[in-house]
């Protein structure tokens, strides 16, 4: 068998587990994973998530780092223990720039913000060596990532405004004009 490289390794071997507790996403990347040839497996949750690279650890992963039961760099870790030639790509839900380099010490190839296609991950997973991937053609523009993160830090207030706008150290009024406006784009 003439296989030597790392490279000619994973390009033979594409199985993939995507862990996301966002249940629309999680199928519609699943779908997408399928059609470009990918094994894939899902998981829902870190404990999922553990369970799947502790039964047959992945070439490929692609993890929320917000998940209802953890955090999703328990799964980056463990996968890395098990197989240090595997890819992972971490999405993150709004930009949050300490966690992603923590992901990426921890053996994560690239982070992708929320919402990203397919083609984003395909990219971020199959780009060899130190290549980073392209930038995005359309990436989420500042106002909406300030945008997603009030809106998450609202909902982990339980929806209460006096406490979102106490934790984001902004006045209750300026909250509630941006919490009435749509989202931008």
């Amino acid at each position: 068998m003439g296989m030597s490289t790392v490279d000619e390794l994973l390009a033979a071997d594409r199985s993939l587990l995507l862990v996301d507790d966002d249940a629309a996403f999680l199928t519609r990347l699943e779908r997408a994973m399928v059609r470009r040839g990918f094994e894939v497996r899902i998981a829902s949750s870190v404990a999922e998530g553990l369970a799947a690279v502790a039964a047959a650890p992945p070439a490929y992963a692609v993890v929320d780092l917000r998940l209802e039961d953890g955090n999703g760099l328990d799964v980056i870790r463990r996968l890395h223990e098990r197989r240090e030639d595997a890819r992972a790509v971490v999405l993150t839900g709004y930009g949050n720039i300490a966690t992603a380099v923590t992901a990426v010490k921890l053996g994560a190839v690239d982070y992708l913000a929320k919402p990203a296609d397919a083609d984003d991950v395909i990219n971020a997973l199959l780009a060899m060596g130190g290549a980073k991937p392209e930038p995005p053609d359309n990436p989420m523009s500042a106002d909406r990532v300030r945008w997603e993160h009030i809106q998450r830090v609202y909902e982990l207030c339980e929806r209460n405004v006096s406490e979102t706008a106490r934790r984001l150290n902004m006045h209750r009024r300026t909250l509630q004009r941006i919490l009435a406006k749509r989202a931008p784009k």
